[in-house]
């Protein structure tokens, strides 16, 4: 209790607004714990956010995969089945979530799911080797993923009843903000003290202290105060969830949203093609190092920076980070391609274009998550996060076809080609409707 005042406090100083007690689209009863629930979720969101980091299927659960032997076939699978299995099921999962007055348990049970997952990766890694290892840690990713997608509809309808409109950009920018921070800490470890190759015990700890950090955002999360809400339309989920579909065809500004961000995902599937093209020059684990740590400082600098935009326009985050993320690949492949840069200067081409592109992807993940919350309120927030995240995912699986280009146009023509799709979202973007009113 002796904390309250401190937090309160606090609060007021990062908002730096008259009106910092503003309580508007939540419940008159959940004004007076509006800075309590604030921190907490920030802190419960940067313990998973860097867990996200030290778990990445681009590169720890890759590396995972191979030191263990198994077959390369399986490391195609892990971004598909880490992103598209916790987004697919979300328009099913949220029908269930919609009959539940309180929907703060459902995320903790979620986080706790995810730790037992990661733990029993690790045990695979630790135990087993060869197409068996790969196959448990598939398996234990796709529970993972599909407990992800429970908290994914569960902590927006949260956060939705908890804070303020024009006060949830700002959470997400400094929840970001901290968790890049300390990936970028985890990054330079990295570089500084790299593990062995073969050094399997290792990411097996690592998947461990991964799995700590779920349980303590459990812990922080179940003490949020959180007010029953409408149960309304807990139909059947199946039912509900083909009924929502409707949603594309009747509801315009949300069909204009969707396929905005649809086409805004060159700003994650562009990075894997900026790690590629910098293999080509420098393969170190150095390089590695030094994409971790652009990644880490292009959040931490800039998450901050989008999450107050966002609270004023998160339309214009969305258009300003899309067209940052497209246009960064045109310069960057043209030098490339070009090939007379100096050997050193050619090295640092790809972590500095990784940095630019980390600082627009923020921007996209705080546009979208703001915009989204604040388009719509109640169970109608609950279909429009769950509608969106399921069909996003089953483009991201489907868009694993679009690697088999890369034979025909190398990394530089795929990132030219995302680059293309990037810009067209960016463009569709300003027709979005402005939500922060």
């Amino acid at each position: 209790m002796a904390l309250q005042p401190d937090m309160d406090q606090l609060y007021d100083q990062l908002v730096e607004e008259e009106d910092t007690r503003v309580c508007k689209d939540i419940p008159e009863s959940a004004c007076s714990n509006v800075p309590a629930n604030f921190f907490r979720q920030v802190a419960a969101i940067v313990l998973t956010g860097l867990g996200d980091t030290l778990t990445n299927p681009k590169t720890t659960l890759a590396w995972l995969v191979g030191i263990v032997g198994a077959p390369a076939a399986i490391i195609a699978w892990l971004v598909p089945i880490r992103e598209s299995g916790s987004m697919l099921p979300q328009m099913f999962i949220a029908a269930f979530i919609r009959r539940q007055a309180l929907r703060k348990p459902l995320w903790v049970a979620g986080s706790l799911v995810q730790a037992l997952a990661l733990l029993a990766m690790g045990a695979a890694a630790w135990l087993t080797e060869g197409l068996l290892a790969g196959l448990l840690i598939l398996g234990c990713l796709a529970l993972f993923s599909l407990a992800r997608s429970v908290c994914s509809v569960a902590i927006k309808d949260v956060m939705g009843k908890t804070i303020p409109k024009t006060r949830r950009g700002r959470m997400h920018g400094m929840a970001t903000t901290i968790s890049g921070v300390l990936a970028l800490a985890f990054g330079i470890y990295m570089m500084l003290m790299p593990p062995a190759d073969d050094d399997v015990l290792f990411y097996a700890l690592l998947l461990v202290g991964a799995a700590m950090l779920w349980v303590g955002a459990a812990i922080l999360y179940q003490r949020v105060e959180e007010t029953p809400g409408a149960t309304e339309g807990g139909a059947n989920a199946i039912s509900e969830a083909v009924s929502r579909i409707s949603l594309l065809r009747d509801d315009a500004p949300f069909r204009r949203f969707v396929i905005t961000r649809a086409l805004l995902l060159c700003s994650a599937l562009s990075a894997p093609y900026y790690v590629v093209l910098g293999q080509e020059v420098e393969s170190s684990l150095g390089m590695l190092g030094a994409f971790l740590v652009a990644n880490g400082l292009a959040n931490s600098l800039s998450a901050m920076f989008w999450g107050r935009m966002a609270d004023l326009s998160s339309k214009q985050v969305l258009t300003r980070a899309g067209l940052l993320a497209s246009l960064i690949a045109v310069p960057v492949v043209g030098l490339h391609w070009w090939g007379n840069l100096p050997a050193a200067l050619h090295a640092w081409l790809f972590p500095v274009a990784f940095f630019v592109l980390g600082i627009a992807h923020a921007g996209v993940r705080v546009g979208r998550k703001t915009y989204v919350l604040d388009m719509a309120g109640g169970n109608k927030r609950t279909d429009y996060v769950a509608l969106s995240n399921s069909l996003i995912g089953l483009l991201l699986l489907s868009t694993g076809f679009l690697g088999l280009l890369t034979a025909l146009i190398g990394p530089g023509g795929m990132l030219l080609l995302l680059s293309g799709l990037g810009l067209c979202g960016a463009l569709m973007s300003l027709k979005l409707d402005e939500v922060q009113s």
